[in-house]
């Protein structure tokens, strides 16, 4: 009720009273029942009021690091991406246990070899929080790799993530634990919605191993210019788990040493640092760098000093209907000629360097509602081996041929978290391994 019109009926109630006293007692309960309205009308209000505050609130806290209390987010209306910038946790102060998760699918059949066409239920995820107090939570991440895990399987169970966090202030925390890297644009977001084609790109999985984490204790934080900063101390790469007769090595280089917190060998450890800057709306820019011990001063190892160095920088815009990303990275192993001169006359000794970029866009041609589309096309060159040191004249393999590949396809998106995807993979270089794709994923 408005306060005029209240004061009104106020002055004709009292000019009742004054002409009709046998009326007074009638007016004097009208009256009491308009004042109560009235407070009723002005506490709905208050609550409104702060009702809306809260929701302005949440709206504006800073989302946490894929696999932190919150879900992880749903992709960004201008289209899907990564998780925004990861900052000490939102103004839900609320305790308790928070479950998420994510799951994929995928159908690929190879163009000239139908015979090896594989589907395979890639991962299931289910990751759980909990917030101890406002400033203090957990959280981890329980994953299946394709479907069944045995000793006679290809599957594995494994712990992606378990970390404690922490925040000193509204703009640093800390966290110590199984985490995964702030490296790349996919290393910390990388549900099936936050990127485009059925698999993940080759540099961040080649390159850049994919869900790459490692034990120890990380420090981040944000600016209110838009920059957050990520550092710490963590294990590293086991150099003696080197297998110069397998292909997985030629495959991934880190990946093929990592320890993913498994008994993970920690006489030397290793430091990473990264930027990135999202202060302009739909631009993230930035970069990191990680340098460790290799060889892990194991006695009778032939390098046992051996290091590992990791650099990357990527770019991503999203923007209206647009969606543009680029990333390079590059990799080098030292201290390995004495190493390598053991692995004389093995296919696959360890590379001096290993790198690759790629290039990316995606236009959003059709959305309803929460349903979308997005056709994309993206072009990759990598080498995961581009020289050789430490072996004798006349051995020396080859330096392996770049990769190049250009994959097309489009992600459907019934909702934000749920996305259906088909590309097809032309590997220029090798038309063998060309591949058409198909796949399904969602994230919770």
């Amino acid at each position: 009720m408005k306060k005029r019109g209240w004061s009104l009926n106020v002055i004709a109630l009292a000019a009742v009273l004054a002409c009709s006293p046998a009326s007074a007692q009638t007016a004097e309960a009208e009256l009491a029942a308009q004042v109560r309205q009235l407070r009723a009308e002005m506490q709905k209000l208050r609550d409104e009021m702060e009702a809306l505050k809260k929701q302005q609130g949440a709206a504006t806290a800073p989302a946490p690091a894929t696999g932190g209390w919150n879900a992880p987010a749903a992709a960004s209306a201008s289209g899907p991406g990564p998780a925004a910038a990861a900052a000490p946790q939102s103004a839900d102060a609320s305790t308790g246990l928070r479950l998420f998760g994510y799951g994929e699918l995928s159908y690929s059949r190879p163009r000239k070899d139908p015979a090896n066409t594989v589907a395979t239920l890639g991962r299931g995820v289910l990751g759980f929080g909990y917030r101890f107090d406002e400033r203090t939570r957990m959280a981890a991440e329980l994953e299946v790799e394709n479907a069944v895990a045995s000793a006679d399987d290809r599957g594995e169970v494994e712990l992606e993530q378990m970390y404690i966090e922490h925040d000193f202030t509204p703009n640093i925390s800390a966290k110590a634990g199984l985490f995964l890297m702030p490296i790349g644009l996919l290393n910390e977001s990388h549900e099936p919605t936050r990127y485009f084609g059925v698999f993940r790109n080759q540099v961040e999985t080649a390159i850049i191993p994919t869900t790459w984490r490692e034990i120890g204790i990380g420090v981040q934080g944000t600016t209110d210019s838009g920059w957050r900063w990520n550092t710490g101390v963590v294990t590293g790469f086991n150099l003696t788990a080197w297998d110069p007769a397998s292909t997985e090595g030629i495959e991934s280089p880190l990946g093929a040493i990592h320890q993913e917190g498994q008994l993970a060998l920690a006489r030397t450890l290793a430091g990473y640092a990264a930027v990135n800057y999202s202060g302009v709306p739909g631009l993230k820019v930035g970069g990191s760098i990680f340098h460790g011990g290799a060889g892990q001063k194991q006695p009778g190892f032939a390098a046992p000093d051996a290091t590992v160095t990791l650099a990357e920088a990527h770019a991503r815009w999203q923007a209206g209907p647009w969606d543009i990303a680029a990333l390079a990275a590059q990799g080098r192993f030292s201290g390995i000629a004495a190493l390598n001169a053991t692995f004389a006359g093995q296919p696959a000794p360890v590379p001096d360097r290993f790198g690759g970029w790629y290039a990316q866009g995606a236009y959003r041609v059709w959305q309803a509602g929460p349903q979308s589309l997005w056709p994309f096309a993206r072009y990759e060159r990598l080498n995961t081996a581009s020289s050789y040191s430490g072996l004798p004249a006349g051995v020396i393999p080859a330096p392996l041929p770049a990769t190049r590949t250009v994959t097309v396809g489009a992600n459907y998106y019934l909702n934000p978290q749920v996305v259906f995807k088909v590309d097809y993979m032309r590997f220029v270089d090798d038309s063998t391994r060309d591949r058409f794709n198909l796949g399904v994923g969602f994230d919770f």
